[in-house]
């Protein structure tokens, strides 16, 4: 099974707690044709799963995802902007950086993170 067929979400008797801390990240998108564009793109990519659920799809990966807005655009078959990226997520956990015009970047690594502020 590929990582972008694999359901994040367990039973709650399948959890096992850990005091770690986790270096993922991801976004949630209501299901849409933009979200679906962005998920098809992004479920190419190594070490990211993508997560259909009813009405959202779920991008997740472990220490940073890259949305670049040209590939999306790309895929889409019309512009993609950084901000409409933004409109185009319901919700997102990691540090969400605007690196350029072009490239948004989550990051699971918050020390990471840091070189942009």
């Amino acid at each position: 099974m590929s990582d972008h067929e694999k359901s994040i979400f367990k039973s709650f008797k399948d959890l096992e707690f850990q005091e770690t801390i986790s270096h993922q990240c991801g976004v949630t998108m209501n299901d849409s044709v933009e979200a679906r564009a962005i998920a098809e793109l992004m479920a190419s990519k190594p070490g990211i799963r993508v997560t259909y659920l009813p009405a959202m799809i779920r991008i997740d990966g472990e220490g940073r995802i890259e949305f670049h807005m040209d590939e999306i655009g790309e895929a889409l078959g019309r512009e993609m902007t950084a901000h409409l990226f933004e409109i185009s997520t319901s919700t997102h956990y990691g540090r969400m950086v605007m690196v350029d015009e072009n490239t948004v970047v989550l990051f699971g690594n918050m020390e990471e993170a840091m070189a942009y502020e």
